[in-house]
């Protein structure tokens, strides 16, 4: 019976050691490539964010996690001159959220806590990632968060060099 318990306790330490260093690769930044939907119903292929989304999303060691995606095109407006109208273009034109996150090597989960339109804090939100590279693809089923219609997302991602002050 021993010998049972100390295969399993070192079963579970095993697996305890692959999501911690799956999720030690996951950790640093990473820039937006693209961002695509494929919506269910008609098929239809769209960029999410436009042709040239700019984005970053950032993982920690401490396993907090933060997520900034916003279109090339948005309005230009002053603190002075901000209107209704502008504010909701700008609105329209991003999303953006932060938490917790796991990750075992082939899906990372975001526990998120707080986000820019509030009907993602308090929801986990999963990601299948495939890397290729210094890239990693997501992609994820479900309801867009901008209009609630089904389909299927893909986010690329590349890893940005420490220091490397990349900018779109």
């Amino acid at each position: 019976m021993t010998s049972f318990k100390s295969t399993i306790a070192w079963v579970c330490l095993m697996l305890l050691a692959q999501t911690s260093t799956a999720q030690e690769s996951l950790t640093g930044t990473y820039r937006l490539v693209s961002a695509t939907r494929t919506i269910t119903a008609t098929g239809q292929v769209e960029d999410s964010f436009g042709k040239n989304p700019i984005g970053f999303i950032q993982y920690g060691n401490d396993g907090r996690m933060m997520v900034l995606i916003v279109r090339l095109q948005r309005p230009r407006a002053s603190f002075g001159t901000l209107t209704d109208a502008d504010k909701i273009a700008l609105f329209d034109t991003m999303a953006a959220y932060g938490g917790t996150y796991d990750f075992d090597g082939k899906t990372v989960i975001h526990h998120i806590d707080v986000s820019w339109n509030g009907i993602l804090s308090g929801t986990d939100q999963v990601r299948s990632v495939r890397a290729d590279g210094r890239r990693l693809i997501y992609t994820n089923r479900g309801r867009s968060p901008t209009d609630g219609q089904l389909g299927v997302s893909e986010l690329v991602w590349e890893k940005v060099e420490p220091g490397g002050g990349q900018r779109p």
